[in-house]
């Protein structure tokens, strides 16, 4: 987004409708900072509740509901969060909790560490297998970690939100594919992770489990190229967990392939969302490739 000459305020409107803070659609004028900070709000609440706070079939409704912050809150958000999430989707952005005043918030200062930025670093499968592999591991337990899977802290975006285009972390067009490699479970951690260990092994691939993720491995449907595809379950509630899977190695469209198929198996432990007026308020966010 760019300013308007002689003008501080941004004037592009861009960004997922879904994400977008109301003085943005509002085609005034707007900060950007704290247009970012609604967007953290979104973030936040997507990652405790796993569905949008605002979705709906068509943008006039949907804008309406932004505008005014119409949303309500699934039962296990804690007093704590729902109130720091008021405070940053308020939709006047002059009161608008500011980002300082979020990291002094009770509620994210809780278990909260510090994120330590780390500029140019490469990542290559060899990471990858480094994670897993380990002379102990056939004797050390999978699971141990006793602590549980990680739990996941939304506000490590906020805190490196300055100058990041938030909207594109779930972007339909940019992060499709990613957002369609996410599923929630209310199974245990172990259990979520042994139920998919079971349901790949028959595909012919193996698997490999430590600390609450699993690499999943082998050729592709052609037997011509190799696949390896990560796994990792968070903690984003008590006794909610999402479940990413992410290609390490291989084709794409042979791991949106796999990913299809594989989920396709995992219905006993993918957390069926509630309906509302007979249909899903996350259709697009969660729903698998069709």
């Amino acid at each position: 987004a760019w300013p308007a000459q002689g003008s501080s305020l941004l004037r592009t409107t861009c960004g997922t409708p879904n994400y977008v803070a109301p003085e943005v659609l509002s085609h005034k004028g707007y900060n950007g900072a704290l247009a970012d900070t609604w967007s953290c709000g979104v973030i936040l609440y997507v990652l405790l509740a796993g569905y949008l706070p605002f979705d709906e079939v068509d943008l006039t409704t949907l804008y309406g509901k932004v505008e005014s912050a119409e949303y309500s809150f699934p039962a296990w958000f804690s007093g704590g969060a729902k109130s720091l999430i008021r405070r940053i989707l308020d939709p006047n952005p002059e009161t608008r909790i500011r980002i300082e005043e979020i990291r002094n918030d009770e509620w994210f200062q809780k278990n909260y560490e510090p994120v330590k930025e780390i500029e140019n670093e490469e990542v290559n499968l060899d990471d990858v297998n480094a994670a897993f592999d380990d002379p102990e591991d056939d004797t050390e337990d999978a699971f141990e970690d006793e602590a549980g899977p990680l739990t996941l802290n939304a506000f490590d975006l906020i805190i490196l939100s300055q100058g990041l285009n938030l909207a594109a972390l779930f972007d339909r067009r940019q992060d499709y594919d990613k957002l369609q490699n996410r599923f929630l479970s209310r199974n245990p951690a172990k259990v979520i992770l042994s139920s998919m260990e079971v349901v790949a092994q028959p595909m012919g691939f193996k698997t490999h489990i430590r600390n609450y993720k699993m690499r999943v491995e082998g050729l592709n449907t052609d037997k011509t190229s190799h696949l390896s595809v990560m796994v990792e379950v968070f903690e984003v509630a008590p006794s909610i967990f999402m479940v990413e899977l992410q290609r390490a190695a291989g084709d794409t469209s042979e791991y949106n392939t796999f990913v299809n198929n594989y989920r396709s198996k995992l219905d006993d432990i993918i957390w069926k969302f509630p309906t509302e007026k007979g249909k899903s308020r996350i259709p697009r966010l969660w729903k698998s490739h069709s």
